[in-house]
């Protein structure tokens, strides 16, 4: 019962993160589209600040969580599985650490904004906005079918 608490509880943590992932784009969308219109560039930048410091709470609480069902077996034996040779964990791993990074581009940009730089076009930020949904397919595709 500890190992479906400790799955529930990272999942609930990273369906919260994603969140954070899939909307702090369209937050620096909203931003470039205000154009000069400094109060409602303001009002988005607090929005993306905020959001952006939920997302790296739930992200460290995901990834505590990731690492009790990676390496909890060596705390609580026979409790939590041991996932031996996993490789399909290490091909999921790589992709969530390919999301971490784009997330902490989206953060970058959104500090840029906000101390007057430039952003990419609203057309480029909404392309980028829709690749992190094929790299979590992946992830979601390798955590159900572990094909290898």
């Amino acid at each position: 019962m500890t190992y479906m608490w400790i799955k529930s509880l990272h999942l609930l943590f990273v369906i919260a993160w994603m969140a954070t992932v899939f909307y702090l784009p369209r937050i620096l969308v909203n931003v470039v589209e205000a154009g000069d219109n400094a109060a409602v560039k303001a009002r988005l930048v607090l929005m993306g600040r905020r959001l952006y410091r939920f997302g790296h709470n739930m992200f460290g609480l995901a990834f505590l969580l990731g690492l009790a069902l990676w390496q909890g077996w060596r705390v609580f034996p026979g409790v939590l599985p041991h996932f031996g040779d996993a490789h399909w964990l290490h091909a999921k791993l790589a992709l969530v650490a390919l999301l971490l990074a784009y997330f902490i581009w989206t953060g970058r940009l959104l500090k840029r904004s906000e101390q007057g730089g430039a952003l990419p076009s609203g057309k480029a930020l909404r392309i980028m906005n829709e690749l992190p949904v094929f790299v979590l397919l992946g992830v979601i595709f390798l955590v159900l079918a572990k094909p290898f």
